[in-house]
């Protein structure tokens, strides 16, 4: 059985920062790729950053500059940092993995998300 457990979630002013974890645990082979999706109340979950196994990175074009992801392969954690938040970046945060479980074929997760609320 394989978990994501995020955190660091919480209530910032504008312009502040918070950072974001997802630690994976369970019997993983490998990942592809690990992510943190968002859902503001009203509107579709969006993609907010991604990088592959091989370190390549994607983000939001309403993100960049701003926030950053990078991993620790050895904890099988992802972070989010964010500064200068905004109150529109305000949203449940979902971690995401693409990654094979052993013995298995590539499978996709998803932690239960954390809260980022930004006040003006």
């Amino acid at each position: 059985q394989v978990q994501l457990v995020e955190s660091g979630g919480g209530l910032v002013q504008a312009g502040g920062s918070l950072r974001l974890s997802c630690a994976a645990s369970g019997r993983i082979a490998r990942f592809n790729a690990m992510g943190w999706h968002r859902q503001a109340p009203g509107k579709q979950r969006e993609l907010v950053a991604h990088i592959t196994s091989g370190g390549s990175t994607n983000y939001a074009d309403s993100v960049k500059g701003r926030f950053t992801i990078f991993r620790d392969n050895a904890k099988n954690t992802v972070h989010l940092q964010m500064n200068s938040l905004k109150p529109e970046d305000t949203a449940v945060y979902y971690c995401n993995a693409d990654l094979f479980p052993y013995g298995l074929g590539p499978h996709d997760y998803w932690g239960q998300g954390t809260q980022v609320t930004v006040s003006s």
